[in-house]
Formats: structure tokens, C-alpha cells, sequence
């Protein structure tokens, strides 16, 4: 009888719309990574551009999980998707550009590793990595959302709207996700703030896209955000 294979100590979760100029560089980035076990899950969410095709190249590897969506839903949705896919006993949420470097993961995960925290958040702006200097009233508007939120959450966050989240991956599968786009930042804030999940951050470098190079979040999803924070810190339940 064949032992089963061991539970990968990472999984990275790489939700993925019309990216078919970066996916394949990212996920050989993710492999290059220095956490020797982990599981790449990659949840393509309706790209029409072609990135399915590269995917579909890519799927043979024996560490990647590939999904497909039928249709586009949101990063949130493919986010709930791939969540529910890990076997790691971490998971981390990896975006599908090139914004956020994998070298990384043994910085932002090793408060979980080292049994000191639940969720860690890697934020853009502490330390001293490098930051690509890109829009300043996306700066303006990820300050004040960060700040609103921790108005309610009574956490002192500096970058609530950061990609770069890990969490054990038994807390993460266990929170209901409801937010499909961009939502989910302000929304899995709050719940686990709720759970008095133990959160720590760490500063991490930042290569920000611009708009002509395949940027996607904008003002509206600026405005769910503050509809997100009001209604998962005071209404929702779960």
C-alpha cells in the first residue's frame, strides 16, 4: 500500500483574470521560491486573452492545482475557490501579475511558521524593500480605507488592501467568503479580527502595475470597500 504524500507546508493560492503575459513567468517565480513543500493552486477566473491557453500548457506539473472558472466572478470568488482546493498547512494569497515577489513567502509566512501568529499581513509600506512609485491617490485612498478599518477592527494595520495575506489554512477554509471582487480584503479583516485570529505584519516589496500594464481595481471598488467595512464590522454575521 502506498503511504500517502506528505501535507505540503505551503499552498499558494493565485486567482487569475486575463493575465496571459505574466501567469507563466509568475508560477515558474512561485516555483522558485525558497519553501521547499508547497502546492500552487491556480484558479483562472474567465480570462479571455488567452491565459487559459498557457494554463492548459502548465497543467501537467504535479504541484499545481488548476481551476477554471466557467465564467468571470471576481478575485473573491476565485480566492473562495482555491482556498477550498488547499491541502497546505499554510495558505497565501498570491496575485497573478508581477506586483509582489515570491522571494518573500519565508518573510511573510514565518509568524505562522514560528507559532506566533494565525494571519500575517505583508505590507507595502513598512520597511525598507523597495516600493515602485506609482499613483498618489491610490496611496491617499488605501491610507484612508486602512484607517477606517481599523477604526472598527481596533487593529493597527498599515495596509489592510495589501495582496500579500497568509493564514493557517484551517482558520482561512473555515470563514465563509461572500465578497466575489475586490471586497475581500475589507471583509476577511474584519472576520478575522472578530475571531481574535493572532495577526501580525511584516514589510514587503512592491512592484505596482500601472493601469496600461494590466492594472484592474478602481474607484468603484473603492466604495465597496467602505460599504464592505461598514457592513461586515457592524451587520453580518459569520
Amino acid at each position: 500500500m502506498t503511504a500517502p504524500a506528505p501535507r505540503p507546508l505551503l499552498s499558494v493560492v493565485i486567482p487569475c483574470f486575463n493575465e496571459a503575459a505574466t501567469i507563466a513567468d509568475l508560477i515558474e517565480r512561485v516555483r522558485q521560491a525558497p519553501i521547499a513543500s508547497k502546492q500552487i493552486v491556480v484558479v483562472d477566473d474567465g480570462s479571455t486573452d488567452g491565459t487559459r491557453e498557457v494554463l492548459a500548457g502548465l497543467a501537467d506539473a504535479p504541484d499545481l492545482t488548476l481551476i477554471l472558472h466557467p465564467r468571470n466572478q471576481g478575485k473573491g470568488a476565485a480566492l473562495a475557490t482555491g482556498f477550498r482546493a488547499a491541502c497546505g498547512e499554510i495558505c497565501i494569497v498570491q496575485d497573478a501579475d508581477l506586483e509582489y515577489d515570491p522571494q518573500e513567502y519565508p518573510l511573510v509566512i514565518g509568524p505562522i511558521v514560528d507559532g506566533k501568529a494565525d494571519v500575517v499581513f505583508g505590507s507595502r509600506f513598512q520597511g525598507a524593500a523597495p516600493h515602485r512609485v506609482v499613483y498618489f491617490w491610490h496611496r491617499v485612498g488605501n491610507g484612508f480605507l486602512t484607517l477606517l478599518s481599523n477604526m472598527f477592527t481596533d487593529l493597527n494595520l498599515t495596509d489592510m488592501e495589501t495582496c500579500y495575506k497568509a493564514f493557517r489554512t484551517e482558520i482561512i477554509q473555515a470563514i465563509p467568503i461572500r465578497e466575489k471582487r475586490f471586497g475581500f480584503e475589507p471583509e476577511i479583516t474584519a472576520k478575522v479580527a472578530k475571531r481574535r485570529c493572532r495577526i501580525y505584519e511584516v514589510g514587503i516589496s512592491y512592484y505596482g502595475r500601472t493601469y496600461e500594464e494590466g492594472k484592474k481595481i478602481g474607484w468603484k471598488d473603492g466604495v465597496r470597500a467602505i460599504w464592505c467595512i461598514l457592513k461586515y464590522n457592524l451587520w453580518a454575521r459569520g
